[in-house]
């Protein structure tokens, strides 16, 4: 597999077989998404891999402040405080398309809260990626950060390896990082669910689409 074939490839991955992950091709995936660009080669990541019990009690935990009503405080803005066009559309189409997949009607708000909730299980996926950057660092760290993102979702794509980028991992920092030990010094970006697919569940059948070049790109001469 090429990059440009690994780019097509690559989809959000909502439903993973229970199937354990080599250790070794973690590693390998790092190993080659380490060589994303970072400016003055600061190399701003840091990656926590998360599996079995470890996984299972942070679940847990966030989930159990998620239905407390705990409000969600993640470690910066990442969402738009308001939504506008043509952000605001392309946004709940996502999640209508989601919804009509599983069948999920509009006003069935327990399955919806049901389904959000499986993002804080990382969708079930055996391993959990969970990424953080020193707070001190600035807007450009966090562009090359999204470049180590990409690489690592590619690389993941070409060993076979669902996988799927998730701001939701990242809601609750403060449980996140008190299981895993890490100091308030530290932004938790995201997480990616990482996992072999399970290409028989419906949810993994939809795929979003993209806009013509035309919409956004322009060339000068």
């Amino acid at each position: 597999m090429n990059v440009l074939e690994a780019l097509r490839k690559r989809k959000s991955v909502r439903s993973f077989l229970d199937k354990e992950v080599e250790k070794e091709k973690i590693k390998t995936i790092l190993d080659n998404a380490k060589r994303a660009p970072s400016a003055a080669n600061t190399q701003p990541w840091m990656v926590c891999v998360v599996s079995g019990d470890k996984k299972k009690k942070i679940e847990a935990r966030v989930i159990e402040a998620f239905e407390r009503g705990k409000k969600t405080t993640m470690d910066y803005q990442y969402y738009p405080l308001q939504w506008d066009e043509p952000y605001k559309s392309r946004r709940k189409e996502t999640g209508l398309l989601m919804y009509r997949t599983l069948g999920i009607g509009r006003e069935d708000k327990e399955k919806q809260i049901e389904q959000w909730k499986a993002n804080y299980r990382a969708f079930d996926a055996p391993v959990v990626l969970y990424f953080f950057i020193d707070s001190t660092l600035e807007k450009g760290s966090y562009l090359d950060y999204g470049m180590f993102l990409h690489s690592i979702t590619l690389a993941a794509t070409e060993l076979g390896l669902g996988n799927c980028p998730q701001a939701a991992l990242a809601e609750f920092p403060c449980i996140v990082k008190e299981e895993l030990d890490i100091g308030r010094d530290k932004v938790l970006l995201c997480g990616i669910a990482l996992g072999y697919e399970d290409t028989s569940a419906p949810i993994n059948s939809y795929r979003t689409e993209r806009v013509s070049l035309e919409e956004f790109v322009s060339f000068y001469e």
